[in-house]
């Protein structure tokens, strides 16, 4: 352990390790530094309800007559208190970058934000619910009518219970979107919705820790992997360990040991370690190369150019 971590909580894991593992115990990657990339704006419902918005638009030198895929990122429960943070803690602030976007070929991204507040019993309240399906969905798709023929297949991302929550967009208005990555989130559909998947081309690539603290693993999802591996689209990303950057094993406290629950940070890093080496030897340009394939053969399928 380095020095300056000797007083860091040890997890309780730690006994665990593979000799020659060690500990990280934060994202080697600054969060905030490309904020400014992103606007922020409000967006009101036709029921009145208001939701708070982050996007960035690569409209800069960018050829009008492309259609870029649209990354809608939705954030984990407490996250939207953090104030413009919340951008990092969604996974999207990378995603904007000069080199993320060169990897996907361009890409757009929302980040709609829930009407979260801190409960008289010091609980976060307001969190992603199914009171949200309509007034979120209704957001996604005005931001897409805005840029008429400029936007392309459309990725929800979640982390945590936005994990959960993009799922059941996906259930809910399945043929309005193309592809959906939750991360950190037991939730998984039903076979009858997954059969749903197949028939309509549609994609899934299922991210979670097998250590996840908050999901037993064996218990949640494990019985349902040979479904899963079974669908015509689904990439499982399931590591053992959930690293960081510097390919330590990640450890995150915050009164509660939540190191593995937080897969997107390694998303955050395209699941690219600091070296440039894959955190999955499947996923050899990381995470944006899975979405410029995916991408690709989606507007194949579909004709576009």
């Amino acid at each position: 352990m380095a020095q300056n971590e000797q007083n860091r909580p040890v997890p309780p894991w730690a006994g665990e390790m593979e000799e020659g593992d060690f500990i990280s115990y934060a994202p080697t990657y600054e969060a905030g530094k490309y904020f400014h990339l992103f606007h922020q704006g409000k967006y009101r419902d036709a029921s009145g309800t208001e939701l708070k918005y982050y996007c960035y638009d690569p409209d800069e030198g960018a050829d009008e007559k492309k259609r870029l895929p649209l990354l809608v990122f939705l954030h984990g429960t407490g996250n939207s208190l953090v104030g413009d943070l919340c951008i990092n803690y969604t996974g999207a602030e990378f995603y904007a970058t000069e080199k993320y976007q060169k990897s996907m070929g361009g890409a757009r991204i929302l980040i709609p934000v829930a009407n979260e507040y801190e409960g008289e019993d010091g609980r976060t309240a307001g969190y992603w619910s199914p009171e949200y399906l309509e007034p979120v969905h209704a957001l996604i798709m005005d931001h897409i009518r805005a840029r008429q023929d400029q936007v392309g297949p459309v990725f929800l991302f979640g982390n945590s219970s936005g994990a959960t929550f993009v799922l059941r967009l996906m259930d809910n208005y399945m043929d309005d979107f193309d592809a959906v990555i939750p991360v950190g989130s037991a939730a998984l559909p039903d076979d009858e919705v997954l059969d749903a998947y197949d028939a309509k081309g549609k994609y899934l690539f299922f991210a979670m820790g097998r250590r996840d603290e908050f999901h037993p693993f064996e218990e949640t999802v494990a019985p349902r992997i040979p479904r899963l591996e079974r669908m015509k689209h689904c990439f499982l990303y399931t590591p053992e360990w959930v690293r960081n950057g510097d390919k330590g094993v990640a450890s995150i406290n915050f009164g509660v040991e939540m190191g593995q629950h937080c897969l997107v940070n390694p998303v955050h890093c395209n699941l690219l370690f600091d070296d440039g080496t894959p955190m999955d030897e499947r996923l050899p340009d990381g995470m944006t190369g899975w979405i410029a394939r995916t991408a690709a053969e989606l507007a194949g399928e579909q004709g576009v150019q």
